[in-house]
């Protein structure tokens, strides 16, 4: 029995939605919002030109691990980029290869739309997702995210 990663469906909303809350806890800029999170994930999951979420699905326990990537353009690199939002493992499945082959599923999704890099924000609090990152040659930058919310 291995755990297959691939993309989301509709029928996931509800194990993915407690993911998000499990990622969003660990977060100080996020709060876990059940309905917030159900209505971006159904905008993710039925645009999939713009973006995709892939999962990692064991065959018992359903939905252990989770990535979104979307499409947005870089003036920077005069293509289209991925940004990377929403990684996070089910405790009991991490240090087992899962986000890293979902990272690569990500990866792969995005360079077969033309995108010439790849991007995230990390939590700068969160250690192990920053050692995790850097285990994998990611590379920080020098900017800083910043937020304004519209009314």
């Amino acid at each position: 029995m291995s755990i297959r990663i691939e993309a989301a469906t509709t029928a996931d909303i509800d194990a993915l939605i407690a993911l998000l809350a499990v990622l969003f806890s660990i977060e100080q800029d996020f709060k876990p919002d059940t309905e917030a999170q159900r209505r971006g994930l159904a905008l993710l999951l039925a645009n999939p030109e713009r973006g995709m979420i892939f999962v990692a699905r064991h065959p018992s326990r359903g939905v252990v691990g989770m990535v979104s990537a979307q499409l947005v353009i870089s003036t920077a690199i005069g293509a289209p980029s991925v940004w990377i939002e929403d990684m996070v493992i089910d405790a009991v499945f991490r240090g087992q290869g899962l986000g890293k082959a979902l990272l690569a599923q990500a990866q792969a999704w995005g360079a077969a739309q033309g995108a010439g890099r790849v991007q995230l924000l990390a939590d700068a609090d969160n250690m192990l997702a920053l050692d995790f990152y850097r285990h994998l040659d990611w590379q920080p930058t020098r900017l800083f995210a910043w937020k304004k919310l519209l009314a």
